[in-house]
């Protein structure tokens, strides 16, 4: 029903934001993925999803639309409603989720609160062929990143450290004629 939202955020938390678009306000439901990117931002674009049940509408939103096509396909998966396909999309990135997929890591899933061994499971063997599909088709398996300091996030984080401390830091570096390399070097310093 609606494709996206894109107007001036009024309040937010790590799980929801309103939007105000022409004096209307719009409670979203968003991952820490969304959070993280648009911490800092006054005004929004967020790709929408509106979850319809017997009891009522929710909106969940994503800041990209990988992350949005990723939540579809968990949704598919049988035993996984909005609010855990959320968590899972909290707290694994779009390319972390595609590659435990893809190399058929249920270890990752697993560690997902709410998604025990027989969950992990299914999430791989429902989503793997369509994952390998739509990465053929629009090769999205590697999204574009859309500056240096989200390369240099997914860098560290495949170094081992946890993203939102990696973020954190980041947030504190200036970044304006950075490179990816001095990014991470600096960072680096600050993390260990």
């Amino acid at each position: 029903m609606y494709a996206y939202l894109e107007g001036r955020i009024t309040h937010k938390t790590p799980t929801m934001v309103y939007i105000d678009i022409q004096g209307v306000g719009y409670l979203v439901h968003i991952s820490l993925n969304t959070y993280a990117r648009l911490e800092t931002l006054d005004q929004v674009k967020l790709y929408t999803y509106l979850h319809v049940k017997e009891d009522g509408l929710t909106l969940f939103g994503f800041f990209e639309e990988d992350e949005k096509s990723l939540f579809k396909l968990l949704l598919s998966v049988s035993g996984i409603g909005p609010n855990t396909a959320r968590i899972v999309l909290s707290s694994m990135s779009p390319l972390e989720v595609r590659t435990a997929i893809l190399s058929e890591d249920d270890g990752a899933f697993k560690k997902v609160k709410g998604i025990g061994p027989k969950t992990a499971k299914r999430i791989i063997l429902d989503l793997k062929d369509k994952v390998q599909r739509g990465a053929a088709i629009s090769d999205h398996i590697i999204p574009v990143l859309t500056n240096i300091q989200d390369e240099a996030i997914n860098a560290l984080v495949a170094l081992g450290f946890q993203k939102a401390k990696v973020t954190k830091v980041l947030d504190q570096i200036p970044s304006s004629n950075a490179t990816v390399e001095s990014l991470i070097k600096s960072a680096l310093q600050k993390l260990t």
